[in-house]
């Protein structure tokens, strides 16, 4: 006769002894990883169980997935902390934590005045199966028409307000990093681009850089 199992309980909070932090469900964690050339994983814990003695935490998470690690592929306009909450639930034991990390909102990480090493975003659902994301469509930018890249450095055209890689308007990255007005081809009155390089206070409104 199969022996029955051991009761297991739900816990509110855990904390991992090898990294001195606490965490609960609804946290994101870094994982290590089966094969340790590769970069820790990164998930989501749903839910802490152990057993009746409060040993053997196991940590119900549901992954993210890097982009080179979806049936797509990295593209040209995933960020380097991109990541993609997928579909995929798993149980791992609690010891193979090896850290907590933030994984914002797409908005609210080309906010942050630095990011650090621990800081993700996520812009994508992602299903594991069939290589679908969710939305499967979002807003494209400048005359190569690719989504936006937050590592990527753009400029802005005050006429129509959309956002110019400068290789694609053949300025140099140091070029736009001076640039104080910018109005694109199609919104110079001159059908020119105009540029006003700022000189004397060196301001970078006009640019976005992360």
């Amino acid at each position: 006769m199969a022996k029955p199992k051991a009761p297991r309980r739900t816990l509110e909070s855990y904390t991992v002894k090898s990294i001195s932090k606490t965490i609960k469900p609804g946290d994101c964690v870094l994982m290590r990883p089966s094969e340790p050339s590769k970069p820790s994983y990164v998930a989501k814990i749903e839910r802490i169980e152990s057993d009746a003695r409060g040993a053997n935490v196991k940590v119900h998470v549901r992954w993210y997935y890097r982009p080179e690690e979806s049936i797509g592929g990295r593209r040209q306009f995933h960020g380097s902390k991109e990541v993609f909450l997928s579909d995929h639930h798993d149980i791992q034991s609690a010891d193979t934590i090896e850290g907590k990390c933030t994984v914002h909102s797409f908005k609210s990480y080309t906010k942050l005045d630095a990011v650090g090493n621990d800081d993700f975003f996520c812009r994508f659902e992602y299903n594991s199966s069939s290589g679908a994301f969710n939305p499967d469509r979002v807003a494209v930018y400048c005359k190569c028409e690719m989504p936006y890249n937050p590592d990527d450095l753009m400029v802005q055209c005050e006429g129509c307000s959309d956002w110019f890689h400068p290789n694609c308007i053949n300025m140099t990255a140091e070029e736009a990093k001076r640039l104080d007005h910018f109005f694109c081809e199609s919104c110079s009155t001159e059908g020119q681009k105009k540029l006003q390089n700022s000189q004397a206070n060196g301001r970078h409104s006009d640019a976005k850089v992360f």
